[in-house]
């Protein structure tokens, strides 16, 4: 795997149109562009357009890396000079727009998803894009972390929900013309949980935007998980005997792990394919004599239920519950949570958590936040235009649980026809022991949104590879993941195309030549 230290255009004037509608496409910019030199970047500052204005453009020259503004996360770092572009799209969408020098560029767009609630920008891969020699942009999706309430502003719910990378996209589409002098010929996502979301969004409804979409935990039903988060999390406040803190947790996975880590014949502290795991929590009830940690009734009724599907007041299934050895995030209902239920759906910024119910606040969220599904599994405009969309998700993952990816790309199939035709344009790899996005007991580098490491070969790295698929028609069959440890890569495995999972074929089980992707029933590992 390639590594980096971790720590580490146009005149003034140039008439860029891009309309103000968020479904049409941006005009191409009508005055020829400038010869790129050291001024071209320069004179990009105080351009004005049809619905953009670009605030500052700043020539950044890395000595020997150049660090991004800091923020609460996705910071970033650059070795390679390039022109940094600040600008604002309908005098709201914020966005940043890295470009690599004219020799360095690779003719690539990169746009670069941010997760949660947004508001920030993802330095962390523009960086990587940027040297790596695609010219790569990212945006606040409409507002500023700094402002608690923005749900409440119905412009901008529509811009986070679907609107603002779009209207990014044709944004930097017709500044990279403009600065290069010629289009870009490809135009890559990347981007995982909220993301992910964003780009299957991209997949969905405006097909046109980018050619390859990689998306880790995208969680289409993003309602509705968040129903079951804060439902769990409000009946932990009204029964705190039965509220299992982060130890509890950590006990409840290892018991999971441990009851299921040789269904795949390899004693290697993950659990290749969880649907299959059978794991009764009752192996930790306290009894007496008991030495050591153990769950009370009351603890051991929360993983149940935490377990079980949920279901609304009625009885009616929400989703189909949660594998066995995912850890939750113990402690009362997320920040998040509330401005979502509460700002977004009620409009109410004073409402009452406690009068939250499955059923009611689920269908007034379905009525008011209904772009914040990313479900549809028609994608024949995507796929018929040759667009190819990769998903990676962790089995562990306790934010967007696993079924969310799973049960979507289902759809997809049974839309498609399944197998090869699915495979033919959209393809799942599912991460054993990754929790949310990077971390867990497993390997979690290989190329995802936000990675430490710079972007590599396609055997390594998921873009990279989503490069080779789009312009190559090499599409992947596994990507190797790796496991680091203070700097150094302790363990590899490849994450196999779905159905597919890796076997040991004997060998090191630290080396990802030591496993073949087989497909269910193929045979066991060794």
């Amino acid at each position: 795997m390639v590594r980096r230290d971790p720590r580490g255009a146009a005149a003034a004037g140039l008439a860029l149109l891009i309309v103000g509608c968020a479904d049409a496409p941006a005009v191409p910019p009508s005055a020829r562009p400038v010869a790129l030199g050291a001024d071209a970047c320069a004179a990009l500052r105080g351009f004005t357009g049809r619905g953009v204005r670009v605030v500052a453009a700043t020539a950044v020259t890395p000595s020997p890396v150049w660090s991004s503004p800091t923020q609460a996360a996705y910071n970033g770092v650059a070795s390679k000079p390039f022109c940094r572009v600040e600008g604002v799209i309908q005098g709201r969408v914020g966005f940043e727009l890295w470009l690599p020098a004219a020799q360095a560029w690779s003719g690539r767009l990169l746009g670069a998803g941010v997760g949660g609630d947004a508001g920030i920008y993802n330095y962390a891969d523009l960086g990587r894009g940027v040297d790596a020699g695609f010219a790569a942009v990212t945006t606040d999706s409409g507002h500023k972390a700094a402002d608690a309430h923005w749900m409440l502003d119905r412009a901008a719910v529509d811009d986070y929900t679907h609107r603002a990378q779009h209207l990014t996209n044709q944004a930097a589409r017709a500044l990279v013309e403009a600065y290069y002098g010629r289009p870009a010929a490809h135009a890559y996502f990347l981007g995982c949980s909220g993301g992910g979301r964003q780009g299957l969004k991209e997949v969905q409804d405006y097909p046109g935007d980018y050619d390859g979409v990689v998306v880790g935990a995208p969680g289409p039903n993003m309602p509705p998980l968040s129903a079951r988060m804060m439902w769990l999390g409000l009946r932990d406040q009204r029964d705190p005997a039965g509220a299992l803190n982060d130890a509890d947790w950590s006990l409840v996975a290892k018991a999971a792990v441990a009851a299921c880590d040789r269904d795949d014949g390899l004693a290697d502290g993950l659990v290749a394919n969880p649907p299959t795991c059978r794991f009764d929590p009752a192996v930790l009830a306290c009894s007496t004599g008991t030495v050591g940690a153990c769950l009370t009734p009351a603890k051991l009724a929360t993983v149940r239920i935490t377990y079980a599907p949920l279901r609304d007041e009625a009885g009616k299934p929400i989703d189909s519950g949660v594998f066995p050895g995912v850890r939750t995030r113990p402690g009362p209902p997320s920040p998040l949570l509330r401005a979502m239920f509460a700002d977004g759906a009620h409009r109410d910024s004073s409402w009452d958590a406690g009068t939250f119910t499955i059923a009611g606040d689920l269908a007034l969220a379905q009525r008011r936040l209904a772009k914040l599904w990313t479900n549809k599994t028609d994608l024949s405009a995507f796929r018929a235009r040759g667009g190819k969309l990769l998903i990676y998700q962790g089995w562990l993952d306790p934010s967007v649980i696993a079924q969310q990816s799973l049960e979507y790309y289902a759809g997809l199939e049974a839309r498609t026809g399944g197998g090869r035709e699915t495979r033919s344009f959209a393809r799942l790899m599912m991460a054993p022991g990754l929790y949310h996005c990077l971390g867990g007991t497993g390997p979690d580098r290989f190329g995802g949104s936000a990675t430490p490491e710079p972007i590599g070969d396609g055997d390594h790295d998921a873009l990279s590879a989503m490069v080779a698929w789009v312009e190559q028609g090499r599409a992947p069959e596994r990507i190797v993941a790796s496991q680091v440890e203070d700097g150094q890569v302790t363990r590899q495995r490849p994450l196999c195309v779905w159905p597919s999972q890796a076997v040991h074929i004997g060998g090191d089980p630290n080396k990802a030549e030591s496993f073949r992707c087989a497909a269910p029933g193929e045979g066991k590992a060794s």
